[in-house]
Protein backbone atom coordinates (compact mmCIF):
# COMPACT_ATOMS: atom_id res chain seq x y z
CA UNK A 1 0.00 0.00 0.00
CA UNK A 2 1.35 3.96 -0.79
CA UNK A 3 1.90 5.36 2.45
CA UNK A 4 0.72 8.93 2.97
CA UNK A 5 4.39 10.31 2.98
CA UNK A 6 4.11 8.84 -0.59
CA UNK A 7 1.15 10.89 -1.66
CA UNK A 8 3.01 14.19 -2.95
CA UNK A 9 -0.33 16.20 -3.96
CA UNK A 10 -1.96 15.08 -0.16
CA UNK A 11 -1.30 18.02 1.22
CA UNK A 12 -3.11 20.25 -0.86
CA UNK A 13 -6.75 22.05 -0.70
CA UNK A 14 -9.11 21.54 -3.14
CA UNK A 15 -9.30 24.69 -5.53
CA UNK A 16 -12.02 26.32 -5.74
CA UNK A 17 -13.46 28.85 -7.67
CA UNK A 18 -12.83 32.55 -5.82
CA UNK A 19 -13.56 35.08 -8.56
CA UNK A 20 -11.73 37.49 -11.33
CA UNK A 21 -10.66 39.52 -8.26
CA UNK A 22 -8.94 36.05 -6.58
CA UNK A 23 -5.27 36.44 -6.07
CA UNK A 24 -4.96 33.40 -5.24
CA UNK A 25 -2.64 31.22 -7.47
CA UNK A 26 -4.46 27.90 -6.64
CA UNK A 27 -8.10 29.07 -6.92
CA UNK A 28 -10.31 28.97 -9.82
CA UNK A 29 -10.61 33.02 -11.22
CA UNK A 30 -12.88 31.97 -14.00
CA UNK A 31 -14.10 28.51 -14.01
CA UNK A 32 -17.06 28.44 -11.99
CA UNK A 33 -18.11 24.57 -12.43
CA UNK A 34 -21.96 25.41 -11.44
CA UNK A 35 -22.13 28.68 -13.69
CA UNK A 36 -24.32 28.42 -16.72
CA UNK A 37 -22.95 29.47 -20.07
CA UNK A 38 -25.91 29.87 -22.78
CA UNK A 39 -28.06 27.41 -20.65
CA UNK A 40 -25.65 25.05 -20.11
CA UNK A 41 -23.23 24.75 -16.80
CA UNK A 42 -20.25 25.31 -17.85
CA UNK A 43 -18.52 22.06 -16.27
CA UNK A 44 -20.71 20.53 -19.14
CA UNK A 45 -19.16 23.00 -22.04
CA UNK A 46 -15.69 22.16 -21.43
CA UNK A 47 -16.00 18.52 -19.43
CA UNK A 48 -12.24 19.26 -18.88
CA UNK A 49 -9.71 16.02 -18.31
CA UNK A 50 -6.11 15.71 -17.03
CA UNK A 51 -3.80 13.10 -19.17
CA UNK A 52 -2.22 10.51 -17.23
CA UNK A 53 1.17 10.54 -19.90
CA UNK A 54 2.09 13.68 -19.56
CA UNK A 55 0.92 14.35 -15.84
CA UNK A 56 1.94 11.54 -14.26
CA UNK A 57 3.87 9.38 -16.53
CA UNK A 58 6.41 11.49 -17.91
CA UNK A 59 9.61 12.18 -16.13
CA UNK A 60 10.81 15.87 -17.10
CA UNK A 61 13.20 14.31 -19.76
CA UNK A 62 13.80 15.38 -23.30
CA UNK A 63 16.03 14.33 -25.85
CA UNK A 64 19.23 16.74 -24.68
CA UNK A 65 18.47 15.51 -20.80
CA UNK A 66 17.69 12.63 -18.14
CA UNK A 67 14.36 13.03 -16.49
CA UNK A 68 14.22 16.05 -13.77
CA UNK A 69 11.11 14.79 -11.54
CA UNK A 70 11.08 13.05 -8.09
CA UNK A 71 8.20 11.22 -8.16
CA UNK A 72 7.72 8.32 -5.75
CA UNK A 73 5.92 6.64 -8.58
CA UNK A 74 9.53 6.52 -9.97
CA UNK A 75 8.63 7.41 -14.06
CA UNK A 76 12.14 6.61 -15.04
CA UNK A 77 12.15 3.28 -13.89
CA UNK A 78 9.92 0.29 -15.75
CA UNK A 79 6.83 0.52 -13.62
CA UNK A 80 6.12 -2.45 -10.96
CA UNK A 81 3.07 -3.13 -10.10
CA UNK A 82 3.38 -1.29 -6.67
CA UNK A 83 4.96 1.48 -8.73
CA UNK A 84 1.79 1.45 -10.96
CA UNK A 85 -0.46 1.43 -8.22
CA UNK A 86 1.21 4.24 -6.44
CA UNK A 87 0.94 6.16 -9.17
CA UNK A 88 -2.77 5.84 -9.44
CA UNK A 89 -3.30 7.12 -6.12
CA UNK A 90 -1.63 9.78 -6.75
CA UNK A 91 -2.99 11.11 -9.76
CA UNK A 92 -6.58 10.41 -8.13
CA UNK A 93 -5.30 12.33 -5.29
CA UNK A 94 -4.74 15.12 -8.00
CA UNK A 95 -7.62 14.89 -9.65
CA UNK A 96 -9.77 15.15 -6.67
CA UNK A 97 -8.06 18.67 -5.72
CA UNK A 98 -8.25 19.67 -8.83
CA UNK A 99 -12.06 18.86 -9.30
CA UNK A 100 -12.15 18.20 -12.85
CA UNK A 101 -14.50 15.43 -14.20
CA UNK A 102 -12.36 13.30 -16.66
CA UNK A 103 -8.80 11.82 -17.62
CA UNK A 104 -7.12 10.14 -20.17
CA UNK A 105 -4.65 7.54 -20.47
CA UNK A 106 -2.46 5.01 -22.29
CA UNK A 107 -2.81 1.73 -21.45
CA UNK A 108 0.99 1.55 -20.81
CA UNK A 109 1.13 5.27 -18.84
CA UNK A 110 -1.29 3.40 -15.92
CA UNK A 111 0.02 -0.19 -15.60
CA UNK A 112 2.71 -2.47 -14.67
CA UNK A 113 5.59 -2.83 -17.15
CA UNK A 114 5.27 -5.91 -19.43
CA UNK A 115 7.12 -8.27 -21.66
CA UNK A 116 5.00 -10.48 -23.01
CA UNK A 117 1.38 -10.48 -24.33
CA UNK A 118 0.38 -12.44 -21.17
CA UNK A 119 2.05 -10.03 -19.06
CA UNK A 120 0.49 -7.29 -20.68
CA UNK A 121 -3.08 -8.30 -20.42
CA UNK A 122 -3.01 -9.30 -17.00
CA UNK A 123 -0.99 -6.00 -15.78
CA UNK A 124 -3.46 -3.97 -17.93
CA UNK A 125 -6.61 -6.10 -16.10
CA UNK A 126 -5.16 -5.42 -12.65
CA UNK A 127 -4.45 -1.50 -13.16
CA UNK A 128 -7.86 -1.18 -14.63
CA UNK A 129 -9.85 -3.05 -11.56
CA UNK A 130 -7.80 -0.53 -9.61
CA UNK A 131 -9.00 2.45 -11.70
CA UNK A 132 -12.64 1.55 -11.01
CA UNK A 133 -12.38 1.09 -7.88
CA UNK A 134 -10.76 5.14 -7.59
CA UNK A 135 -13.39 5.74 -10.01
CA UNK A 136 -16.35 4.87 -7.92
CA UNK A 137 -14.85 6.56 -5.04
CA UNK A 138 -14.17 9.79 -6.62
CA UNK A 139 -16.71 9.84 -9.28
CA UNK A 140 -13.98 11.23 -11.91
CA UNK A 141 -14.78 9.39 -14.94
CA UNK A 142 -13.06 8.67 -18.34
CA UNK A 143 -13.32 11.24 -21.24
CA UNK A 144 -11.13 8.56 -23.44
CA UNK A 145 -8.73 5.12 -23.47
CA UNK A 146 -5.96 5.06 -26.05
CA UNK A 147 -3.64 2.33 -26.53
CA UNK A 148 0.61 3.46 -27.23
CA UNK A 149 1.29 2.27 -30.25
CA UNK A 150 4.25 3.92 -31.05
CA UNK A 151 6.90 4.09 -27.88
CA UNK A 152 8.03 0.24 -27.99
CA UNK A 153 11.06 -0.58 -30.37
CA UNK A 154 8.55 -2.78 -32.26
CA UNK A 155 6.90 -0.09 -33.41
CA UNK A 156 9.94 1.92 -35.30
CA UNK A 157 8.16 1.29 -38.34
CA UNK A 158 4.52 2.17 -37.37
CA UNK A 159 1.75 -0.03 -36.17
CA UNK A 160 -1.17 -0.46 -38.35
CA UNK A 161 1.21 0.77 -41.70
CA UNK A 162 4.23 -1.74 -39.94
CA UNK A 163 5.86 -3.61 -43.41
CA UNK A 164 5.68 -6.40 -40.68
CA UNK A 165 1.65 -8.57 -40.17
CA UNK A 166 3.43 -9.75 -36.59
CA UNK A 167 3.58 -6.03 -36.09
CA UNK A 168 0.02 -5.19 -37.26
CA UNK A 169 -1.18 -8.23 -35.28
CA UNK A 170 0.57 -7.07 -31.77
CA UNK A 171 -0.82 -3.74 -32.54
CA UNK A 172 -4.60 -5.21 -33.12
CA UNK A 173 -3.78 -7.25 -29.57
CA UNK A 174 -3.01 -3.60 -27.79
CA UNK A 175 -6.30 -2.29 -28.79
CA UNK A 176 -8.48 -5.24 -28.42
CA UNK A 177 -7.37 -5.19 -24.76
CA UNK A 178 -7.39 -1.20 -24.21
CA UNK A 179 -10.97 -0.60 -26.11
CA UNK A 180 -12.39 -3.45 -23.86
CA UNK A 181 -11.06 -1.38 -20.52
CA UNK A 182 -11.88 1.67 -21.96
CA UNK A 183 -15.47 -0.11 -22.19
CA UNK A 184 -15.58 -1.60 -18.89
CA UNK A 185 -14.64 1.95 -17.30
CA UNK A 186 -17.77 3.50 -18.69
CA UNK A 187 -15.29 5.59 -21.19
CA UNK A 188 -17.58 8.02 -23.63
CA UNK A 189 -14.46 7.86 -26.58
CA UNK A 190 -11.89 5.57 -27.71
CA UNK A 191 -9.04 7.77 -29.79
CA UNK A 192 -6.22 6.33 -32.24
CA UNK A 193 -2.73 8.35 -32.84
CA UNK A 194 -1.13 7.07 -34.93
CA UNK A 195 1.93 9.02 -34.16
CA UNK A 196 4.48 6.52 -36.50
CA UNK A 197 1.83 5.91 -39.01
CA UNK A 198 4.07 7.43 -41.80
CA UNK A 199 6.99 7.14 -43.08
CA UNK A 200 10.24 8.65 -42.73
CA UNK A 201 11.92 7.89 -46.00
CA UNK A 202 9.17 7.90 -49.15
CA UNK A 203 12.22 5.83 -50.91
CA UNK A 204 11.11 2.10 -48.64
CA UNK A 205 7.75 2.86 -48.41
CA UNK A 206 4.67 1.04 -50.23
CA UNK A 207 2.28 3.63 -49.56
CA UNK A 208 -0.66 2.24 -51.80
CA UNK A 209 -0.42 -0.64 -49.00
CA UNK A 210 0.39 1.25 -45.99
CA UNK A 211 -2.89 3.07 -46.51
CA UNK A 212 -4.77 0.25 -46.96
CA UNK A 213 -3.50 -1.87 -43.94
CA UNK A 214 -3.87 1.61 -42.15
CA UNK A 215 -8.10 1.77 -43.30
CA UNK A 216 -8.37 -1.87 -42.51
CA UNK A 217 -6.95 -1.47 -39.51
CA UNK A 218 -9.45 1.17 -38.43
CA UNK A 219 -12.54 -0.99 -39.77
CA UNK A 220 -11.64 -3.85 -37.51
CA UNK A 221 -11.50 -1.36 -34.13
CA UNK A 222 -15.07 0.22 -35.73
CA UNK A 223 -16.52 -3.62 -35.93
CA UNK A 224 -14.89 -4.31 -33.04
CA UNK A 225 -16.45 -2.06 -31.10
CA UNK A 226 -20.00 -2.79 -32.31
CA UNK A 227 -19.11 -6.34 -31.42
CA UNK A 228 -18.46 -5.60 -27.55
CA UNK A 229 -21.38 -2.69 -27.38
CA UNK A 230 -19.26 0.27 -27.05
CA UNK A 231 -21.27 3.23 -27.12
CA UNK A 232 -18.93 5.89 -27.98
CA UNK A 233 -17.20 7.03 -30.96
CA UNK A 234 -13.77 6.31 -32.35
CA UNK A 235 -11.66 8.96 -32.52
CA UNK A 236 -8.18 9.92 -35.13
CA UNK A 237 -6.21 12.25 -33.95
CA UNK A 238 -4.52 14.28 -36.39
CA UNK A 239 -0.92 15.12 -37.00
CA UNK A 240 1.14 16.16 -39.96
CA UNK A 241 4.77 14.75 -38.80
CA UNK A 242 6.76 14.05 -35.69
CA UNK A 243 7.88 11.66 -35.24
CA UNK A 244 7.25 10.50 -38.55
CA UNK A 245 8.66 13.01 -41.33
CA UNK A 246 4.95 12.45 -43.35
CA UNK A 247 1.66 11.53 -40.80
CA UNK A 248 -1.43 9.86 -43.26
CA UNK A 249 -3.93 11.85 -40.75
CA UNK A 250 -1.64 14.62 -40.80
CA UNK A 251 -5.12 17.27 -40.38
CA UNK A 252 -8.74 17.19 -40.14
CA UNK A 253 -9.23 17.32 -44.13
CA UNK A 254 -6.86 14.96 -44.62
CA UNK A 255 -8.27 12.44 -42.07
CA UNK A 256 -12.16 13.15 -43.78
CA UNK A 257 -10.62 12.16 -47.18
CA UNK A 258 -8.94 8.91 -45.66
CA UNK A 259 -12.51 8.24 -43.40
CA UNK A 260 -14.51 8.91 -47.14
CA UNK A 261 -12.31 6.14 -49.27
CA UNK A 262 -12.74 3.37 -46.59
CA UNK A 263 -16.08 3.90 -46.54
CA UNK A 264 -15.85 5.33 -42.59
CA UNK A 265 -16.64 9.26 -42.38
CA UNK A 266 -20.04 7.80 -40.78
CA UNK A 267 -18.06 5.62 -38.07
CA UNK A 268 -14.89 7.59 -36.94
CA UNK A 269 -14.70 11.03 -35.90
CA UNK A 270 -11.24 13.48 -34.84
CA UNK A 271 -9.37 14.38 -31.42
CA UNK A 272 -8.34 17.45 -32.41
CA UNK A 273 -4.97 18.87 -31.40
CA UNK A 274 -4.49 22.74 -30.86
CA UNK A 275 -0.22 22.11 -31.33
CA UNK A 276 -1.14 19.35 -34.01
CA UNK A 277 -3.49 22.05 -35.91
CA UNK A 278 -0.10 24.61 -35.97
CA UNK A 279 2.17 21.59 -37.01
CA UNK A 280 0.38 21.24 -39.54
CA UNK A 281 -0.07 25.14 -40.68
CA UNK A 282 -3.51 25.74 -40.03
CA UNK A 283 -5.39 27.65 -37.11
CA UNK A 284 -7.26 25.38 -34.38
CA UNK A 285 -10.27 27.50 -35.13
CA UNK A 286 -9.81 26.24 -39.03
CA UNK A 287 -9.41 22.49 -37.97
CA UNK A 288 -12.67 23.15 -35.46
CA UNK A 289 -14.96 24.68 -38.46
CA UNK A 290 -13.73 21.72 -40.52
CA UNK A 291 -14.27 19.19 -38.76
CA UNK A 292 -17.48 20.47 -37.93
CA UNK A 293 -18.66 21.13 -41.28
CA UNK A 294 -17.76 17.99 -42.61
CA UNK A 295 -19.68 16.63 -39.64
CA UNK A 296 -16.58 14.50 -37.70
CA UNK A 297 -15.78 17.02 -34.60
CA UNK A 298 -15.49 14.49 -31.66
CA UNK A 299 -13.19 15.84 -29.11
CA UNK A 300 -10.29 18.34 -27.81
CA UNK A 301 -6.63 17.88 -26.69
CA UNK A 302 -6.02 21.19 -25.58
CA UNK A 303 -2.36 22.70 -25.32
CA UNK A 304 0.14 25.31 -27.62
CA UNK A 305 3.13 24.95 -29.32
CA UNK A 306 6.03 27.82 -29.28
CA UNK A 307 6.09 29.62 -32.51
CA UNK A 308 10.12 29.38 -32.57
CA UNK A 309 9.94 25.92 -32.14
CA UNK A 310 9.12 23.38 -34.83
CA UNK A 311 8.06 20.65 -32.80
CA UNK A 312 4.55 20.09 -30.02
CA UNK A 313 6.02 21.29 -27.25
CA UNK A 314 2.86 20.99 -25.70
CA UNK A 315 2.17 23.22 -23.31
CA UNK A 316 -0.38 24.53 -21.53
CA UNK A 317 -2.64 27.33 -23.26
CA UNK A 318 -2.24 30.44 -22.25
CA UNK A 319 -3.85 32.94 -25.79
CA UNK A 320 -7.28 34.01 -24.18
CA UNK A 321 -7.75 36.03 -27.60
CA UNK A 322 -6.88 33.11 -29.87
CA UNK A 323 -9.13 30.06 -27.77
CA UNK A 324 -11.88 32.72 -27.86
CA UNK A 325 -12.27 31.99 -31.48
CA UNK A 326 -11.92 28.11 -31.11
CA UNK A 327 -14.81 28.03 -28.15
CA UNK A 328 -16.93 30.34 -30.65
CA UNK A 329 -16.69 27.67 -33.05
CA UNK A 330 -17.56 24.59 -31.31
CA UNK A 331 -20.38 26.37 -29.80
CA UNK A 332 -21.42 27.46 -33.27
CA UNK A 333 -21.00 24.39 -34.24
CA UNK A 334 -23.05 22.57 -31.16
CA UNK A 335 -21.35 22.44 -28.36
CA UNK A 336 -18.35 20.07 -27.60
CA UNK A 337 -21.31 16.93 -26.98
CA UNK A 338 -19.63 13.91 -25.78
CA UNK A 339 -16.47 14.79 -26.09
CA UNK A 340 -14.29 17.06 -24.03
CA UNK A 341 -10.82 18.75 -23.39
CA UNK A 342 -8.00 16.90 -22.29
CA UNK A 343 -5.10 19.20 -21.23
CA UNK A 344 -2.94 17.27 -23.44
CA UNK A 345 0.00 19.46 -21.87
CA UNK A 346 3.42 19.43 -19.79
CA UNK A 347 4.88 21.53 -17.13
CA UNK A 348 8.50 22.83 -18.28
CA UNK A 349 11.26 20.65 -17.32
CA UNK A 350 12.04 22.68 -14.61
CA UNK A 351 8.88 23.10 -13.12
CA UNK A 352 9.63 20.32 -10.80
CA UNK A 353 7.35 20.71 -7.71
CA UNK A 354 4.54 19.06 -7.56
CA UNK A 355 2.82 22.72 -7.01
CA UNK A 356 3.51 23.54 -10.77
CA UNK A 357 1.57 20.97 -11.98
CA UNK A 358 -1.12 22.56 -10.27
CA UNK A 359 0.11 26.32 -11.79
CA UNK A 360 -0.11 24.56 -15.04
CA UNK A 361 -3.62 23.04 -14.96
CA UNK A 362 -5.55 25.95 -13.02
CA UNK A 363 -4.30 28.38 -15.71
CA UNK A 364 -5.39 26.29 -18.68
CA UNK A 365 -8.55 26.08 -17.16
CA UNK A 366 -8.90 29.47 -16.69
CA UNK A 367 -8.08 30.29 -19.53
CA UNK A 368 -10.42 28.07 -21.21
CA UNK A 369 -13.16 29.33 -18.92
CA UNK A 370 -12.63 32.62 -19.95
CA UNK A 371 -12.58 31.86 -23.55
CA UNK A 372 -15.72 30.50 -22.85
CA UNK A 373 -17.17 33.59 -21.57
CA UNK A 374 -16.05 35.61 -24.37
CA UNK A 375 -17.42 33.68 -27.12
CA UNK A 376 -20.91 33.33 -25.07
CA UNK A 377 -21.04 37.36 -25.42
CA UNK A 378 -19.61 37.39 -29.14
CA UNK A 379 -22.70 35.36 -29.78
CA UNK A 380 -25.20 36.94 -27.85
CA UNK A 381 -24.08 40.40 -29.35
CA UNK A 382 -24.90 38.60 -32.67
CA UNK A 383 -23.02 41.00 -35.04
CA UNK A 384 -20.69 38.55 -36.15
CA UNK A 385 -23.19 36.73 -37.18
CA UNK A 386 -25.16 39.40 -38.84
CA UNK A 387 -22.39 40.23 -40.94
CA UNK A 388 -21.66 36.79 -42.01
CA UNK A 389 -25.55 36.09 -42.35
CA UNK A 390 -25.83 39.10 -44.56
CA UNK A 391 -22.62 38.57 -47.04
CA UNK A 392 -23.91 35.49 -48.33
CA UNK A 393 -27.17 36.31 -48.49
CA UNK A 394 -27.85 36.93 -52.06
CA UNK A 395 -27.50 32.46 -51.90
CA UNK A 396 -31.15 33.07 -50.61
CA UNK A 397 -32.89 35.22 -53.03
CA UNK A 398 -34.03 33.82 -56.22
CA UNK A 399 -30.98 34.00 -58.15
CA UNK A 400 -28.64 32.65 -55.81
CA UNK A 401 -30.96 29.81 -55.72
CA UNK A 402 -31.21 29.24 -59.24
CA UNK A 403 -27.24 29.10 -59.38
CA UNK A 404 -27.00 26.55 -57.13
CA UNK A 405 -29.03 24.29 -59.37
CA UNK A 406 -28.20 25.04 -62.73
CA UNK A 407 -25.96 23.74 -65.16
CA UNK A 408 -22.34 25.67 -66.49
CA UNK A 409 -23.79 26.13 -69.39
CA UNK A 410 -27.13 27.78 -68.13
CA UNK A 411 -25.26 30.09 -66.01
CA UNK A 412 -23.05 31.46 -68.64
CA UNK A 413 -25.40 32.03 -71.19
CA UNK A 414 -27.43 34.18 -68.20
CA UNK A 415 -23.97 36.21 -68.13
CA UNK A 416 -24.08 36.93 -71.38
CA UNK A 417 -27.98 37.56 -71.86
CA UNK A 418 -28.68 39.62 -68.27
CA UNK A 419 -24.90 41.32 -68.72
CA UNK A 420 -23.97 41.62 -65.20
CA UNK A 421 -20.84 42.59 -64.11
CA UNK A 422 -20.27 41.66 -60.08
CA UNK A 423 -17.93 44.20 -58.52
CA UNK A 424 -15.44 43.34 -55.34
CA UNK A 425 -17.38 43.87 -51.89
CA UNK A 426 -15.41 44.69 -48.79
CA UNK A 427 -15.11 41.70 -46.62
CA UNK A 428 -14.53 44.02 -43.32
CA UNK A 429 -11.78 41.96 -41.91
CA UNK A 430 -10.59 44.72 -39.94
CA UNK A 431 -13.88 46.08 -38.64
CA UNK A 432 -14.63 42.14 -37.71
CA UNK A 433 -11.20 41.48 -36.14
CA UNK A 434 -11.47 44.45 -34.19
CA UNK A 435 -15.32 43.80 -33.33
CA UNK A 436 -14.23 40.28 -31.90
CA UNK A 437 -11.05 42.04 -30.37
CA UNK A 438 -13.31 44.29 -27.97
CA UNK A 439 -15.26 40.40 -25.90
CA UNK A 440 -11.68 38.58 -26.34
CA UNK A 441 -9.47 40.54 -23.62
Amino acid sequence: MTDQTDRIFAGFDPIRYEGPDSDNPLAYRFYDPEREVLGVKMKDQLRLAVCYWHSFAWAGHDIFGAGTFNRPWQPTQPATEALAENKLINAFDFLERLGVPYFCFHDVDAMAAASTADEHRRHLAAIVERMEERMAATGVKLLWGTANLFSHPRYAAGAATSPSPEVFAWAAFQVREMLEATHRLGGANYVLWGGREGYDTILNTDLPREMDQLGRFLSMVVEHKHKIGFGGPILVEPKPHEPAKHQYDRDVATVYGFLRRYGLEKEVKVNIEANHATLAGNSFEHEIATATAYGIFGSIDINRGDPQNGWDTDQFPNDIPGLTLALLYILKGGGIGQGGFNFDAKVRRQSVDPVDLFHGHIGGIDVLAKALLNAEAIIGDGRLDRFVGDRYAGWSEDFGKRASQSSLAELADHVVESGIDPRPQSGRQEYLENLVNRFAG
